[in-house]
């Protein structure tokens, strides 16, 4: 080998190992761009699937009031009131009969495919009459309707509203408890009830100072008596607290 041979040598040696690092560098690069666009796809991907809800069973504490509700994040149906703290109001949705939570096994349900109608949306928030919906009907919805009232599913009494009501495409749901008080709820009528995945509302008072609203399918109202006890028991269920005691 002549000695111009040999000098050239080395310079020959480190661009190869200059151009072998880059090409490691290439490769890292592209590997961890690919493991990012996996995780993030695979993330995206779920949070696409889930539209809005969690299957995350995680027991938020939210006070309104005086009350410290215990929900767990599944149960709660929007994602900014899916956190502790203090609000004003709270949303829940509850599958029926079993008043629980999305799940990915329950997710028919929840997203009401094939026109299932079993989801139950409640809101808790602080009182803003003195009377629940029970305690209104006589003062309040008495003098509205228009009587008599037309038979309805489980024993219920349907009444309509009178024109100058602002209830005019509504119908009270009316039905004599036991203790005295009467069950009442107001549901849509007509193409209006027939969009609507929960036309009927009720209200009660619970906890300290506090209102519970539920809606739900009209298809429920037969079954009146068990829905409200399950609705009052399941709110008891949530650790409504006294936060001030």
């Amino acid at each position: 080998m002549s000695e111009a041979a040999a000098t050239a040598s080395p310079p020959i040696r480190a661009i190869d190992s200059a151009f072998l690092l880059r090409v490691f560098y290439v490769f890292a690069v592209l590997a961890v761009l690919s493991f990012g666009i996996s995780v993030g796809g695979k993330w995206l991907g779920r949070s696409i699937a889930l539209a809005g809800h969690t299957d995350d069973p995680t027991v938020r504490e939210i006070v309104i009031g005086n009350n410290v509700i215990a929900a767990p994040a599944n149960t709660i149906r929007f994602e900014r009131q899916r956190h502790d703290g203090v609000a004003t109001r709270l949303d829940l949705y509850l599958r029926w009969p079993q008043l629980d939570g999305y799940t990915n096994a329950a997710r028919d349900d929840f997203n009401n495919t094939n026109g299932a109608r079993n989801i139950l949306f409640l809101s808790f928030e602080e009182r803003m009459m003195s009377r629940d919906m029970s305690g209104r009907l006589e003062p309040i919805y008495g003098p509205m309707l228009v009587r008599p009232g037309l038979a309805g599913p489980g024993g219920l009494t349907l009444y309509a509203f009178t024109e100058k009501s602002g209830y005019l495409d509504e119908v009270l749901a009316v039905a004599a408890e036991n203790t005295g008080e009467a069950f009442v709820a107001r549901c849509l009528a007509g193409e209006s009830a027939t969009e609507s995945l929960a036309p009927c509302e009720r209200d009660i008072h619970v906890g300290d100072i506090l209102s519970l609203t539920y809606r739900f399918p009209r298809e429920l109202l037969g079954d009146w008596q068990r829905l409200d006890k399950a609705i009052r028991a399941k709110a008891a269920s949530m650790s409504i607290l006294n936060a001030g005691g």
